[in-house]
């Protein structure tokens, strides 16, 4: 099954390559770089004890986080606030699960949380970090690298941090900080994550945090490869400073963030109750006309939208090492993430494995990778209008970049779940 990983990463990049507005413009350098960077982290932590080890103890600190979190759910909205199984302190038990009481409000506490590091210029170190390694290894722009690294730990406010830059951003450069942020995930959102799945994933946030940071240089090679470089950038080769406009005290961020994560569940919320219903509605359509053609030619085609999904992600995840007794359902789980977001996508990972279905743990460990990325068909509104507001005279280069970039983090969290399928083990200390 590693020998078909191997190949699924290789044939990633060459699909990548066809769709490629320049092939003979790519910097092989980059994509070279970008892969021994994914390559030695997940060697790190999947087969070296001490890499493990470390990322288990993250795994911990994040749980307890979470846990923490619970305090503030727990008092507002009482008995729903409590997972299934949970019990109160007032002896009081669980009425289900509901993810507008359970996990979305973790999100309000996370935002209050990276607000603070942010305030203490904790948050804006370790971003620092990130972006020296992809500015020197990969020799692209320091703006770029700033945002990648930015994106392994927020959303779309990663435009701000590189927001003197932006407006004399090139295409290939608005192409990846488009591309990184639909590939990677907000720390505040990998809060939900966790809650769905820890239950049947107790080892779920280790693999969600080294997801997270692999997805970025993934998101580099692929964006690289489907819009490479044409110009030459403003910060080219440059270790720039993530801008930040910092608070007058810590209480006020704490605030800003709290208030940032509120209008993060509302839009969360918004879009799940408006994407659902028109997808429902849609899923409805297609189901009357394909039951017409199966009447009509007995082709036993499962006309629903999820099938549909499914049949056409079929063949990426056998590539990136699924065992072919799983790839039906899971091909149905990654297909669907592209149109219902990815927190429906973990919802039904997790109503699988709880189904009695016999997944194997190689499996579950491959799906996770794969989704753990905002790759999904909202991102585009929600990644060039977040950035457009910062530079609105970009709007027409960013909208015409956002269908390329959705593809390419598709294929980005496609190519990180294929790294994790070559190092996957069931004697990783990050499974048990």
């Amino acid at each position: 099954m590693r020998l078909i990983s191997v190949l699924g990463y290789a044939m990633l990049l060459v699909f990548a390559w066809l769709f490629s507005t320049n092939r003979k413009n790519i910097n092989w350098r980059v994509v070279g770089w970008g892969a021994v960077i994914q390559i030695v982290f997940a060697g790190f932590i999947f087969l070296i004890p001490a890499g493990a080890g470390l990322f288990m103890f993250i795994n911990r600190v994040v749980i307890a986080v979470l846990d923490s979190a619970m305090a503030g759910t727990v008092f507002v909205f009482g008995r729903l606030a409590l997972g299934p199984g949970m019990t109160g302190s007032a002896g009081e038990t669980s009425l289900g699960y509901f993810l507008a009481f359970q996990a979305l409000p973790t999100i309000v506490f996370f935002a209050a949380l990276v607000a603070i590091l942010y305030y203490f210029g904790i948050m804006n170190k370790i971003i620092q970090g990130f972006a020296y390694v992809f500015t020197k290894l990969m020799r692209i722009s320091g703006a770029e690298s700033c945002s990648a690294a930015s994106n392994i730990f927020v959303g779309v406010e990663s435009a701000l941090v590189i927001k003197p830059y932006v407006g004399k951003m090139t295409r290939s450069e608005l192409n990846t900080i488009l591309t990184c942020g639909m590939a990677t995930i907000a720390s505040s959102m990998m809060a939900v994550y966790i809650f769905i799945l820890k239950d049947q994933f107790p080892t779920i946030a280790g693999h969600l945090v080294s997801a997270s940071i692999m997805n970025a240089p993934a998101a580099i090679i692929i964006s690289k490869l489907l819009v490479p470089e044409d110009d030459i950038p403003e910060t080219l080769g440059m270790n720039i400073k993530p801008f930040y406009e910092k608070e007058s005290n810590m209480f006020e961020a704490i605030i800003g963030g709290a208030n940032s994560g509120v209008r993060l569940v509302v839009g969360i919320v918004a879009l799940l109750l408006a994407f659902l219903g028109l997808v429902e509605l849609l899923d409805k359509i297609i189901g009357l006309f394909g039951d017409g053609l199966n009447n009509i030619f007995h082709t036993g085609i499962d006309w629903s939208l999820k099938g549909l999904l499914g049949y056409l992600f079929y063949p990426f995840t056998v590539i990136i090492g699924v065992p072919i007794a799983d790839a039906g359902h899971i091909a149905r789980i990654i297909g669907e993430r592209s149109v219902l977001t990815e927190v429906t996508a973990f919802q039904d990972l997790a109503l699988l494995i709880n189904s009695g279905v016999n997944l194997s743990p190689r499996s579950i460990v491959i799906t996770t990778y794969a989704l753990t990325g905002f790759a999904h068909v909202a991102s585009i509104a929600i990644f060039v209008g977040g950035i457009s507001a910062v530079v609105p005279e970009r709007l027409k280069d960013l909208t015409q970049l956002g269908f390329k970039a959705l593809l390419g983090a598709t294929i980005a969290n496609l190519l990180t779940a294929s790294v994790a399928g070559i190092f996957y083990s069931n004697s990783s200390i990050l499974l048990k």
